[in-house]
């Protein structure tokens, strides 16, 4: 009964296919539109991080204010997380010269930080228990940080050769095998889960730069702003047409 109520009280969506089509828009409207505030409106990366910063910070608070799971905060509570990590990710390559190998293994340090602080707190990592307003500040720290990771790994391999329809069908190729895992095997949800919600984030990042950059460049070369209004729009869209619950990891009870 207990472990029922947790997932009635829970403050995310329960993870479904829904889910995983706004989770790859959201991302991808991450890169578009963080893109489209630093670069088309030429606010520079670091103005624009912090923007984004303030838009983080305000939705978080709502998010763990509010007493119930609620989509549209939640959702942009994400899309906050991946335009901000679009920006962050290029200020520290791009600004700081870290390039995306030091900035990805740096983000990837955080990831595996924040995760291991809420395993020591909390003794899961779960997204079935995140009831409590310390576990959604470890929840929103960990997105915020996967989602900066998944645009330097995104931009890393469409630069390293593949360019970009290439580096999409490689996290596409990716995410089937953790697909493969979670259907035909035991291992972990949470892992699996987290494993997913990562490559996401560069699956997003460069169909987001396959729109967006210009046709030399091996982009389609659209308008990021109008792109981002147009997938904003399906988000939106799929947020009231597929209506989502609360919940957790399908299937959790094979979990190890």
């Amino acid at each position: 009964m207990t472990g029922a109520t947790d997932i009635r009280s829970s403050k995310v969506p329960e993870v479904t296919l829904v889910f995983w089509i706004i989770k790859i828009a959201a991302t991808t409207l991450g890169e578009t539109g963080g893109d489209a505030l630093s670069m088309t409106l030429d606010l520079g990366y670091a103005v624009s991080t912090l923007i984004f910063f303030a838009v983080f910070a305000v939705a978080v608070s709502a998010q763990i204010r509010a007493k119930s799971f609620h989509a549209p905060l939640y959702w942009v509570v994400i899309v906050a997380t991946t335009t901000m990590g679009t920006t962050m990710a290029d200020f520290a390559d791009r600004s700081l010269g870290v390039g995306y190998v030091g900035g990805s293994l740096i983000l990837f340090a955080l990831v595996m930080l924040v995760l291991g602080a809420w395993w020591k707190v909390e003794g899961s990592v779960s997204v079935n228990n995140i009831t409590s307003p310390r576990v959604e500040a470890f929840y929103c720290l960990t997105i915020l940080f996967s989602n900066t990771l998944g645009t330097a790994l995104g931009d890393f391999l469409a630069d390293s050769g593949p360019g970009y329809e290439g580096g999409a069908l490689v996290f596409l190729v990716m995410l089937a095998v953790v697909w493969a895992l979670y259907a035909f095997t035991g291992m972990s949800r949470t892992l699996l889960f987290w494993a997913a919600f990562i490559l996401t984030r560069p699956l997003g990042a460069t169909v987001g730069d396959l729109l967006t950059k210009p046709v030399e460049s091996g982009g389609l070369d659209l308008s990021r702003i109008s792109s981002s209004a147009v997938i904003a729009a399906f988000i939106v869209a799929c947020i009231i047409f597929l209506p989502q619950r609360a919940g957790g990891h399908p299937g959790e009870a094979k979990s190890v």
